[in-house]
């Protein structure tokens, strides 16, 4: 068994994602995990023209699933993106939720936020807003976001009943969480968990059963984890076997 402190896989995650917000090219991480290894987000739930209606800076190839699709934004709503890298999503949304709506996304990594910040700027996203911080304290008020989405993050943080808990603060009642992320199928073998894997998307997945009970914790209902053995194709880019124990999931749940 590994005996990791919290701090070196903290510091595992932010080096990861600091590498890759610094390199111009998308799927840049230091392992293939996390990214499209074929440097396309067409594999993991995008269509052509949302990705042509982006900066293509803001797409890193990051992510296990497109969570804006399951999201059903409307327009005017407040939407809050937990882990918004360069802005892919949150550009998304921006689409979505028009004039009278707003995005925010949250980032702890501070080179992934000023790439997204550059990014808003270069193309008049008027109605995004890029905010530095952990997504286990958000610097959101409560009950003021309509819906909460997520790409392949929260599997990231060292406490998931926090980010939960979060979550369910800061949505108004009947506010909607979205999140695409990765789960267990079988428990990762103690070999295969090292600090790279705690910063690329694999050593911290959860059993749905088991974020099932941290959403409940929250206060959460309508729950519905739905894995998507599709996933398993680009899984297997990310490390040797590693399709045998995750898989992407759509995570839903209501305030």
């Amino acid at each position: 068994m590994n005996n990791f402190t919290q701090d070196e896989k903290r510091e595992a995650i932010a080096q990861n994602y600091a590498k890759i917000a610094l390199n111009d090219e998308n799927c840049s991480c230091n392992t293939n995990s996390c990214c499209n290894n074929n440097g396309s987000s067409l594999n993991l739930g995008y269509t052509q023209e949302q990705l042509n209606s982006i900066p293509n800076s803001a797409d890193k190839g990051l992510g296990c699933g497109n969570p804006t699709t399951i999201a059903s934004l409307k327009n005017g709503e407040t939407v809050l993106d937990l882990g918004s890298g360069a802005g892919l999503d949150c550009f998304l949304a921006s689409k979505e939720v028009g004039e009278k709506g707003k995005v925010i996304g949250v980032d702890m990594t501070r080179e992934m936020l000023e790439k997204a910040r550059a990014n808003k700027k270069q193309n008049n996203y008027e109605n995004v807003d890029f905010r530095l911080a952990e997504i286990e304290n958000l610097p959101v008020a409560d009950n003021s976001v309509d819906v909460i989405i997520s790409n392949c993050v929260i599997n990231l943080s060292l406490d998931k009943q926090r980010v939960f808990d979060e979550a369910y603060r800061v949505l108004k009642n009947g506010g909607r969480l979205a999140v695409s992320d990765i789960v267990l199928t079988k428990q990762i073998p103690d070999e295969m968990v090292t600090l790279d894997s705690y910063g690329s998307c694999i050593a911290g997945a959860s059993f749905i059963k088991d974020l099932e009970v941290l959403l409940k914790n929250s206060g959460f209902k309508e729950i519905n984890i739905s894995p998507k053995s599709k996933s398993k194709e680009f899984l297997k880019e990310w490390s040797e076997n590693i399709e045998n124990f995750i898989v992407s999931a759509n995570i839903e749940a209501v305030k």
